[in-house]
């Protein structure tokens, strides 16, 4: 498996935030997202060849107890999409054997018969699809593969879950709803809205309207503490 970074931190989205966890982020996405975040794991992809013997070793390593803080329960698999390599089926079998709580973050495009707690999905709306002036070809690819209602489908009856919906406007909204109404499997209970962006400000004021409209409407705000504890910046 190519991994752009393995680092320990604090989960910072999700009905897991604020749990101590090692992540492991995988590098390759078949998305391109026009607000991604980690480019370097999709946009452009980094990263070192390891095998599932040496990212377990290195999972482990992270977790186990270091200066004053204990050993690390929790291991969170994301990328760029995880879910592209076969390898993350004896990856996470390795780790649960291990006793590692597992969370996989992926957008639900792709499925892996693999073993996890956590299966954290993040489908794509309209608004995640690159510009065609920058790179035409991106456009179509992603927009064509970014809905994917059968694996989602196939995920949430599978796994304990959570969906995460980015949104960035107002207008997001009504998509959203749409999503929820196409895939009546998705308990709304287990439904987030997440704002789009890396800046705390920007985060802020939208979560201005998307905090009360989850309130209103049977759904969870989902902030992104990560931002707002270490800034936008790689390893955290």
């Amino acid at each position: 498996m190519r991994i752009a970074e393995l680092f320990r931190s604090l989960q910072g989205e999700g009905r897991l935030t604020g749990t101590e966890s090692v992540f492991v982020r995988t590098s390759g996405c078949n998305l391109r997202c026009s607000y991604c975040d980690t480019p370097f794991a999709s946009w452009s992809p980094e990263g070192e060849e390891l095998s599932v013997e040496e990212i377990a070793l290195r999972a482990e390593q992270l977790a186990a107890p270091a200066g004053q803080g204990g050993s690390v329960g929790h291991v969170v698999v994301t990328g760029g999409e995880p879910m592209l390599y076969a390898e993350l089926i004896p990856l996470c079998r390795r780790l649960r054997e291990g006793g590692k709580h597992m969370t996989i973050e992926t957008a639900g495009t792709l499925y892996l018969p693999v073993e996890c707690d956590l299966m954290s999905i993040s489908p794509k709306l309209r608004n995640s699809t690159p510009a065609a002036a920058g790179d035409a070809r991106w456009t179509w690819r992603h927009e064509t593969a970014r809905h994917a209602p059968d694996v989602v489908r196939r995920l949430v009856r599978q796994y304990d879950y959570q969906v995460k919906f980015v949104v960035d406007r107002p207008e997001d909204l009504g998509e959203v709803e749409a999503y929820l109404t196409e895939l009546p499997e998705i308990d709304r209970a287990r439904a987030m809205l997440m704002p789009q962006g890396i800046d705390a400000e920007d985060l802020a004021e939208k979560a201005a309207w998307i905090e009360p409209y989850c309130a209103r409407h049977g759904l969870t705000y989902c902030p992104r503490r990560q931002i707002e504890w270490f800034g936008s910046r790689r390893g955290t």
